[in-house]
């Protein structure tokens, strides 16, 4: 069979044909993996990179888990696996993860081809049956249509197919779920809000900040449509005026006498504060700063006669 025939024949089999396996899909390699490809997509302007890398975790019989991945490089020809550099990732990260093991490799394409094929046989002669996890990249759309769809990722198992009396490598999809524990619950959280060494106190005026922008945002709106009521240009709804109304009057009257002079009271009374603190402290720093004074200056005059006293008590007997 030519590499001409090969290209022609699909590499996997129909959804008719299914997979026994069980595949369990943690969150860290969908990182990985979606990480790996934008970082390409950067690097080298293109919208579908070449991304390879390999595909670390458990499997008992039949179940499988998809626990981590590292990445990887080929040779020259960008058809050929470095067995050196993977060879050597792979015992640095047995070192770190002594439970997991090589389970196959992953790659980013719409649909596996006799490239892929091609990938597969390098990594069947390190295992027997490497698994195939592909990104398949997503067309631009609306928000909507991105939300509802479900994770951009197909598994695949290798099997052989028969025909025309030769056998040659092929893939089956199989099914898998997304497996999290609390751990990983809690660093995809981390990860989704940003992550950085965020504080309470940062969280906090984060929220307030939103906060503080939205109802900016909608007395903006408010001042708007007044604006538009009185310029002629908007429909005039005595609903929504009486209501705009009845929430300016319940607001407080920040020029009100007796709330200008609390105000004032209240400010002056932060400054002061404020202004003890810092007069506390200095006054702290004197106090230090006056003992040790006092404590150098007692042992230098303690040091200066006694010193010279002693000196003369040694005269006095070499004398006699």
């Amino acid at each position: 069979m030519t590499s001409m025939d090969t290209d022609e024949l699909p590499v996997v089999l129909p959804s008719t044909t299914t997979s026994g396996l069980t595949i369990a899909l943690h969150p860290l390699p969908i990182l990985n993996i979606s990480e790996h490809l934008t970082r390409l997509k950067l690097q080298k302007q293109k919208n579908v990179p070449f991304v390879l890398g390999a595909l670390l975790g458990t499997q008992n019989g039949r179940e499988v888990e998809i626990v981590n991945t590292f990445e990887l490089a080929v040779e020259a020809d960008q058809q050929t696996i470095d067995q050196t550099f993977f060879v050597a990732r792979r015992d640095q990260y047995k070192q770190v993860f002594p439970s997991l093991e090589f389970i196959g490799w992953y790659t980013v394409a719409s649909h596996p081809t006799s490239k892929h094929i091609g990938f597969h046989e390098q990594f069947a002669m390190i295992i027997p049956t490497p698994l195939l996890l592909v990104l398949k990249p997503m067309r631009t759309g609306s928000a909507a249509a991105l939300a509802a769809a479900s994770l951009p990722f197909k598994a695949y198992e290798p099997t052989i197919e028969i025909r025309d009396r030769k056998t040659r490598s092929v893939f089956i999809e199989a099914s898998y779920t997304v497996e999290t524990g609390e751990a990983e619950r809690i660093a995809v959280d981390w990860t989704a809000k940003g992550g950085g060494g965020s504080t309470n106190l940062e969280s906090h005026l984060h929220s307030q900040r939103a906060a503080v922008k939205m109802l900016q945002d909608r007395i903006l709106l408010l001042v708007k449509y007044v604006s538009e009521v009185l310029a002629g240009q908007a429909v005039k709804d005595h609903a929504t005026l009486r209501s705009l109304s009845a929430l300016i009057a319940s607001l407080p009257a920040s020029e009100h006498k007796e709330f200008r002079e609390e105000f004032d009271q209240e400010y002056e009374d932060v400054q002061l504060t404020a202004f003890l603190s810092a007069l506390t402290k200095s006054t702290n720093i004197l106090n230090d700063l006056v003992d040790k004074h006092i404590v150098f200056t007692a042992q230098r005059e303690e040091r200066g006669p006694s010193g010279g006293r002693r000196r003369l008590g040694r005269g006095i007997m070499d004398a006699f």
